[in-house]
């Protein structure tokens, strides 16, 4: 590889996952990964221009943000592109109805939106709620639609909690692709829009712009796609497997996000 000057030349924003970055989810709120909070601290104090992108699904913006004050992180709601705001205006403009296969925790987000006489479904991170029954009821809409819209939050395989790898909506995404021979659109990670909502928050272009996630295909391939550069986390949901990706190839792996501030603040904040 180039040496790191070389790749960071020219970044002026940066894109934070936020589970297996910031933090791992679980059991009490979760727990910070070690120098977390002060590598943040020093990113934005630092000339590059932040947002924090993420596809949790589980919970609110609101409490997702009141969780990471709780841990330490200088963060505000204003500061987080997530995914279940950008469906909801999805929803709106298309005059969509949805069948939300979705986490009690964020079902909160949706509350301006008519659910009445479904004719989407939106499946997200719904936890211990993908039952058959409801899996079965969003197979049911689905399969009753002339044309079909099934729209998931993220398309994740798997994240970490303090407990262990977790099933994420991916799998359960795919099912119902699979069941009803549809496509799903995506809402978030790795979809292009999502990242491009990103980087106008910010006022940077994708040129301009790292992104630093835990996941291979999702965070690092999916902002490459978008033209964005990225590095991968050896925390979180990594894999020593991920360096030896068959398709994606990260611009630079470190251990943890204080390493890439340091490389960050080293090679760009001049």
């Amino acid at each position: 590889m180039a040496p790191w000057g070389e790749r960071l030349a020219g970044v002026r924003g940066v894109l934070l996952d936020i589970s297996g970055v910031l933090y791992d989810s679980g059991a009490g709120g979760g727990t910070a990964i070690a120098g977390s909070v002060e590598a943040v601290a020093r990113l934005k104090g630092s000339r590059l221009k932040v947002r924090f992108c993420t596809n949790e699904s589980q919970k609110s913006r609101a409490e997702l943000v009141g969780q990471l004050r709780r841990l330490g992180f200088d963060i505000s709601e204003g500061e987080v592109t997530a995914p279940a705001p950008a469906a909801c205006q999805i929803l709106k403009e298309r005059g969509l109805r949805p069948y939300l296969l979705i986490h009690d925790g964020v079902r909160s987000e949706f509350d301006q939106i008519d659910t009445s006489n479904p004719n989407c479904v939106v499946i997200a991170d719904a936890g211990e709620s993908f039952s058959y029954q409801n899996m079965n009821n969003a197979f049911q809409v689905l399969m009753e639609l002339e044309n079909p819209v099934l729209m998931s939050l993220g398309k994740g395989r798997y994240y970490k909690e303090t407990s262990g790898l977790m099933l994420d909506v991916g799998p359960y995404m795919k099912a119902l692709e699979y069941a009803c021979g549809i496509k799903a659109e995506v809402v978030g990670k790795p979809s292009p829009e999502f990242f491009k909502s990103a980087l106008q928050a910010i006022g940077v272009e994708a040129h301009q712009a790292v992104m630093i996630g835990d996941d291979i295909v999702g965070d690092v391939g999916g902002a490459q796609r978008c033209g964005m550069r990225a590095l991968q986390v050896r925390t979180g949901k990594f894999r020593p497997s991920d360096e030896h990706h068959p398709e994606v190839k990260a611009d630079g792996y470190v251990d943890n996000l204080a390493e890439a501030v340091d490389l960050l603040l080293q090679h760009t904040d001049k």
